[in-house]
């Protein structure tokens, strides 16, 4: 089976001033890590940003909001426009306050992506190797 699975969606970036811009949004899981699902933003070839989010968190933002740090993420419309709004906020500005981004997703891709998720590793199925980390970390010291 199969322990990867990847996803490419085409999201908007609420852009101010000028609306929704489409930009990629490429998903990745690995059972090695499985716990967390990279999300990476590009346009034009080009990556706008890399984040790695916690997978339950991802699941729990199309029901409801969560998240109180630099992450935060909640449904947005209803029925087929249902949509996951995910907000980023980055590093400090030069003159004060913080980067901010605002992604929307279409809310059923992203289902359907945590749904083949779970297929490779069940929720609370997950399992951290940990001492053949800490095993492999006291070997090389």
């Amino acid at each position: 089976m199969n322990s990867f699975v990847h996803k490419t969606l085409v999201v908007q970036l609420l852009a101010p001033g000028t609306g929704r811009c489409p930009v990629l949004l490429h998903l990745g899981y690995d059972a090695d890590d499985p716990f967390a699902v990279t999300a990476v933003f590009a346009h034009d070839g080009h990556v706008l940003a890399c984040w790695r989010l916690d997978r339950e968190m991802l699941s729990a933002g199309l029901s409801g909001p969560v998240g109180v740090g630099d992450v935060r993420l909640r449904p947005a419309g209803t029925g087929p426009w249902q949509e996951l709004r995910m907000e980023f906020l980055g590093d400090a500005r030069p003159g004060g306050g913080r980067h901010h981004a605002v992604v929307l997703v279409w809310a059923p891709a992203i289902a359907a992506f945590l749904l083949e998720t779970h297929q490779v590793v069940p929720p609370g199925q997950e399992r951290v190797p940990v001492d053949e980390l800490l095993a492999e970390i006291l070997s090389t010291g």
